[in-house]
């Protein structure tokens, strides 16, 4: 005697190609939406980014990821010395400044 009806069982067994694409498509649904609303965007801001840094050059205004807010004196490879204050300078990595000023908006220096 069996548990389960022959008709239940002949339709568990039989599965058509169309089901299973139906299964995943919610899957690649989920990634499609992941891939716009958070990779992409991300992605995008990275390039800025980097654009920002390779255009970096003598004179801009920038602030650095602590919050430093500077004028670039020099220009190296991979390091910026920044002008905090008359006579003071740091020496910060590219990558850690985070955005470039209008021009003029530090006036005490």
């Amino acid at each position: 005697m069996s548990l389960i009806s022959n008709a239940f069982a002949e339709t568990a067994s039989t599965s058509s190609p169309m089901s299973n694409l139906t299964s995943f498509l919610p899957l690649a649904l989920m990634f499609v939406v992941l891939y716009f609303v958070m990779i992409r965007p991300q992605m995008k801001r990275q390039k800025e980014h980097r654009n920002m840094l390779a255009a970096i050059t003598k004179g801009d205004e920038v602030i650095t990821s602590g919050g430093i807010l500077g004028r670039v004196v020099k220009v190296g490879e991979n390091f910026v010395n920044v002008e905090i204050t008359e006579n003071v300078e740091i020496n910060v990595q590219k990558s850690a400044i985070t955005a470039l000023l209008p021009k003029g908006t530090i006036k005490a220096l």
